[in-house]
């Protein structure tokens, strides 16, 4: 390149990494616009979640009871590995159930005849909260599993809190 084309290049413009606030002659930065969810003609503000997910009825809770109560069954009796419960359990449940898998109530000697899981016992005492009972038949021998449900509230997902085996 000629010496004259280098005196006429311009330099390229280096930004400071740092502006001062609110400078004078300087454009005040843009900031998202937050704006409320729109209303409807009511004036209720719209929970498009709360439309997609239908209210849980009786039926749903039976059966969602009926089949956490033979998951944990599973999980008792050395069917099912005890961590593929591990994220729909609070901490505490988690120990509780470790507790029963190891001192193994459920836990069938010998030969065991086959597991038959009996009528699923629910009440919710909560609109959140379900506790379940359920009969688990050896042959001649019987047990008891009862374990509690708790609604999250944030994620609204249904958590085993509370595990009881005889």
């Amino acid at each position: 390149m000629t010496e004259q084309h280098l005196a006429t290049a311009t330099a390229p413009r280096i930004r400071p990494l740092v502006h001062a606030v609110h400078a004078p002659g300087r454009p005040q930065p843009r900031r998202p616009v937050r704006h409320p969810h729109p209303t409807g003609v009511t004036g209720v503000v719209r929970r498009p979640r709360a439309a997609c997910a239908p209210a849980p009825s009786s039926t749903d809770r039976r059966d969602l009871a009926a089949r956490f109560a033979h998951r944990l069954v599973e999980v008792l009796t050395g069917v099912r590995p005890v961590g593929q419960l591990q994220r729909h359990t609070t901490l505490l449940g988690y120990q509780q159930l470790t507790a029963l898998v190891r001192t193994g109530p459920l836990r069938p000697r010998g030969r065991a005849p086959r597991m038959r899981l009996g009528r699923v016992y629910d009440s919710a005492p909560a609109p959140d909260a379900l506790e379940v009972c359920v009969r688990v038949e050896f042959g001649p021998r019987h047990h008891m599993v009862a374990f509690r449900l708790e609604q999250h509230h944030r994620t609204a997902q249904w958590q085993c809190t509370a595990v009881e085996a005889h």
